[in-house]
């Protein structure tokens, strides 16, 4: 009972937190999408991508959060866009307080776009609210295409799969349509786009959903359907 309570304070203060976040987005009409998948589905290598696709001036910056290590950020600052590492030291997600410290150095209406790259986990970061407008999760086809039963519940607050590696397509033996099937088991209205990095197959339409939802900042019906 005690520990139980203990988790609920902890949400509790998180949610508190992100809803100023979330309020703070709103006001400054910012995207904020918060990207999650287990370690190796390729988070990092579709930012890069998308960084490099994105039009010098884009008014963009991303946060990625790691266990250790700054590499992702490094990785990403080479694009000419602002880029930090949130270094956990061993919690398996990250937390609205770590993202509002980490933005406070950040003039938040010099963007239009926030991209979060989420600690690899399936579990923890879909109980955390980051303020922002939608969580998205990435699937792997060298992982198992069951995995949107085995983790439903990220499945099911994500507003987009992708699925990414679809070049490797030939060489595993992940089947698409179960995949997908799986995924809308869960989540029935999820929109799924299928990437490869490798290749650059998929990533306009990437790049135009976030485009699309990023017109939406101003219906504030659409804005904060992912707080749960």
């Amino acid at each position: 009972m005690e520990r139980i309570q203990v988790e609920k304070k902890v949400l509790s203060e998180n949610d508190r937190i992100a809803a100023r976040l979330r309020d703070s987005f709103r006001d400054h009409k910012i995207l904020c999408v918060n990207l999650i998948s287990s370690p190796g589905s390729g988070k990092t290598s579709l930012l890069e991508r998308t960084l490099e696709r994105f039009p010098k001036g884009t008014r963009v910056a991303v946060l990625t959060g790691d266990i250790q290590t700054d590499n992702d950020a490094r990785r990403l600052a080479r694009f000419g866009f602002p880029a930090k590492q949130i270094t956990t030291g061993g919690t398996c997600h990250l937390d609205a307080l770590r993202v509002e410290r980490a933005l406070e150095e950040w003039p938040l209406e010099s963007l239009d776009y926030l991209i979060i790259e989420n600690v690899g986990n399936l579990v923890c970061p879909s109980s955390y609210d980051l303020g922002e407008d939608a969580k998205i999760v990435m699937l792997s086809v060298a992982e198992g295409e069951d995995k949107p039963l085995k983790y439903p519940s990220i499945f099911a607050k994500s507003e987009l799969l992708i699925l990414n590696k679809i070049d490797l397509l030939p060489y595993v033996s992940f089947d698409m349509a179960k995949a997908r099937e799986y995924a809308r088991q869960v989540h029935p209205g999820m929109k799924i786009v299928e990437v490869s990095c490798t290749t650059g197959q998929g990533l306009d339409e990437w790049i135009g959903w976030l485009e699309k939802r990023r017109q939406a900042t101003d219906n504030t019906d659409l804005r904060g359907s992912n707080k749960k």
